[in-house]
């Protein structure tokens, strides 16, 4: 079994203020046990025309400092950040492991052009679909809107995935938190999947909208096992591999895909 922390954090536009309130969150996370600790997409620093500014390398002061942080207190971290690309930013979500190593970095593959919204003015996609080892677990990574296809998600179980983690700064607005919590149960329940999602937390300094909260840990046959509320908070829950073998047993739809990897 695994502790996953689900650390759901306002973010500012400051990356200092966010790195001291992520290295705060990880230690209350090791003091309650966890083994992993998710922060939301954008952790770095709020959406908004500045992002390519404020972007930093994966060897900058925030991953860095992030990664010191996962070191001192022996707790794997998964965080996203704005990585500098020619002209667009990535959006980059950051597996650390708990020695404090780079493990994986995902570059966002669907980027968020709805709803009135256009990320890819901003940001370049990524292209790779991500599974890293962390914790025991083997993590298929998650970007916001990305959950709204459920391709990535499968492609990841075939990358033997054993967990998702969606990490997010869902926009608020009509039907929006429906989608969100609707949408991580659905990509739970039809790979059998354990599944933590975070999303930032409520900004109230914020204007932009992004930042609904209602993180949750979903168990492979969509029970919601731990929910947050809309604002900041640090909860920790339990992943149990057993919960998944004893899902696939009772509802083996993975083995009875009909179109996939080498089926016709």
């Amino acid at each position: 079994m695994t502790s996953i922390a689900l650390c759901q954090l306002p973010v500012s536009h400051d990356p200092a203020d966010n790195l001291d309130q992520a290295v705060k969150a990880l230690a209350q996370a090791a003091e309650r046990g966890a083994e992993l600790a998710v922060f939301p997409e954008a952790t770095l620093t709020r959406f908004g025309r500045r992002v390519g500014e404020m972007a930093q390398p994966l060897d900058g002061p925030f991953v860095t400092g992030l990664a010191a942080a996962a070191r001192a207190h022996g707790v794997a971290v998964i965080a996203g950040v704005f990585e500098p690309g020619a002209g667009r930013v990535f959006n980059t979500a950051v597996a650390l492991d708990e020695r404090g190593e780079l493990k994986a970095a995902y570059r966002k593959i669907h980027l968020f052009d709805s709803f009135g919204a256009r990320e890819s003015d901003l940001v370049a996609p990524g292209d790779t679909p991500t599974v890293v080892e962390l914790a025991g677990l083997r993590v298929g990574l998650i970007t916001c809107y990305d959950v709204r296809f459920p391709e990535l998600a499968r492609a990841l179980v075939d990358l033997g995935a054993e967990l998702f983690a969606v990490i997010a700064a869902w926009g608020s607005g009509p039907l929006k938190e429906d989608h969100w919590t609707t949408l991580v149960r659905a990509r739970a329940i039809e790979n059998t999947m354990w599944t933590a999602a975070v999303g930032q937390a409520q900004n109230p300094q914020a204007k932009d909208g992004f930042g609904v909260g209602h993180s949750m840990l979903v168990d492979p046959l969509g029970v919601v096992r731990g929910a947050l509320g809309p604002t900041g908070e640090i909860q920790v829950f339990t992943v149990d591999p057993a919960v998944t073998t004893t899902a696939r047993a009772t509802l083996p739809c993975l083995e009875h895909r009909v179109l996939g990897p080498g089926r016709p």
